[in-house]
């Protein structure tokens, strides 16, 4: 995945820390204007468990105080930390894995004239993700080559045939 110096800088800090506190570490992402951007950090329980509110302002200060000691950014920003949410982002290989056979929308490098995809995860390698697009092609795509790839949930609201 295509992370910025700074994001990944984060990121590696956080994961180094996540263990002891029994978290595992989502993504990091740097949004906003530049001389005040926020930094997200979406944050998960070990092992893909889901984190409470309580639980998530209960990992805010440590978070808060490893970010603050790298002191990534010259200016102010604003920290966000929160778990991923129903359009969890995808950053490792393992994420991938996971969550085979979900449907996903993500940007590239440029792909065949093209940068945004949205598919269904097919197959999952440690290299490369395949996604069988809507219109049934498959494309395989190499990590290096995803700059983001976030999860997109299928609620069916239809009732079942035969029920009222």
């Amino acid at each position: 995945m295509v992370k910025s110096k700074t994001e990944q800088l984060i990121i590696d800090e956080l994961e180094r820390l996540a263990p002891t506190h029994g978290v595992d570490i989502v993504d990091v992402e740097i949004t906003g204007a530049t001389k005040a951007p926020c930094v997200r950090v979406r944050l998960e329980g070990a092992e893909g468990a889901s984190l409470s509110l309580d639980e998530v302002c209960a990992q805010t200060a440590w978070v808060s105080d490893a970010v603050e000691a790298l002191d990534p950014i010259a200016s102010s920003y604003t920290l966000e930390v929160s778990s991923p949410g129903l359009d969890r982002p995808l950053r490792r290989p393992s994420d991938f894995m996971r969550f085979q056979g979900e449907a996903c929308e993500l940007t590239t490098t440029a792909t065949e004239g093209r940068r945004r995809f949205k598919g269904v995860i097919a197959a999952a390698t440690d290299t490369s993700a395949t996604l069988e697009l809507e219109d049934g092609e498959h494309l395989e795509l190499s990590y290096d080559d995803i700059k983001k790839c976030t999860l997109k949930p299928v609620f069916d609201f239809k009732q079942k045939e035969g029920k009222k």
